[in-house]
């Protein structure tokens, strides 16, 4: 399948897999997954990649509905400052294509937080490994795999 899926197999942990078409023109890809699936955005989580200032890559994952704050996420990953990786960084670091980055599988493990919401739902969904396929899982087996912890990074759009 994807290597998001086969690590959560190898860690023995459950989760459940979500396929949808996939609109080749729509770059709202969180939006898309909520909508075909009929999910809350606020239960759809986005994995976005960030460089801090040592130049390290770091992984905010966090709700479709809001928008990264940049200085908390500099700061809950204990750096000064913190800015959008560029795409082909993402997919050199994660092996996955843009709008299918999973915050599972990453061909490179890299430093993740995950916004404090995620706590307030049973399961929550992240993308599998490409577009089209979602993930749903407890948030704490989310934090277990990745070795992530809880904050609160977004602001509503």
């Amino acid at each position: 399948m994807t290597p998001a899926v086969t690590a959560l197999d190898k860690a023995g942990l459950p989760f459940l897999i979500h396929e949808y078409d996939h609109d080749p023109g729509n770059t709202h890809y969180g939006d898309e997954a909520a909508e075909k699936m009929g999910i809350s955005a606020s239960r759809i989580f986005k994995t976005l990649v960030v460089e801090l200032d040592s130049g390290k890559l770091a992984a905010a994952i966090l709700p479709v509905n809001m928008s990264l704050n940049l200085k908390t996420a500099a700061r809950s990953l204990q750096a000064k400052k913190a800015q959008m990786a560029k795409p082909e960084q993402v997919e050199r670091s994660s092996g996955y294509v843009l709008g299918g980055v999973s915050p599972i599988g990453q061909k490179k493990a890299i430093q993740t937080v995950i916004d404090n919401s995620a706590r307030e739902f049973t399961t929550i969904f992240v993308s599998g490994g490409k577009r089209g396929l979602e993930i749903e899982l407890e948030p704490q087996h989310l934090c277990l795999i990745t070795h992530a912890h809880y904050e609160s990074l977004g602001v509503s759009k």
